[in-house]
């Protein structure tokens, strides 16, 4: 299995409930085919510039172990998805 890491940035105008769900279903969907080994939540920070005209966004952090697949239907499924503004999915093993 190849390490990685998928930072992704959260709408800050959501309910406290929805972002914590959304964390949740990018959990799963690792756990689908692969495992998480850890989840670090930023929480609010400041954005470096605006994105839809918000300043702050909800940060998260998770490093997961998969399969080759695993970041590719990982990167769809953030790009529809609502929730998420930006997101970055980094192989860790690759140097």
């Amino acid at each position: 299995m190849t390490k990685y890491e998928v930072m992704f940035i959260i709408n800050p105008t959501l309910e406290d409930e929805k972002k914590d769900a959304t964390v949740e279903t990018v959990q799963s969907i690792i756990a689908a085919d692969g495992e998480v080994e850890k989840v670090d939540v930023w929480g609010m920070r400041k954005l470096a510039y605006p994105i839809e005209k918000k300043e702050e966004g909800y940060y998260v952090v998770i490093e997961f172990a998969g399969s080759p697949s695993l970041p590719k239907e990982l990167d769809r499924r953030l790009r529809i998805s609502d929730n998420v503004m930006r997101h970055i999915i980094i192989n860790k093993d690759e140097k």
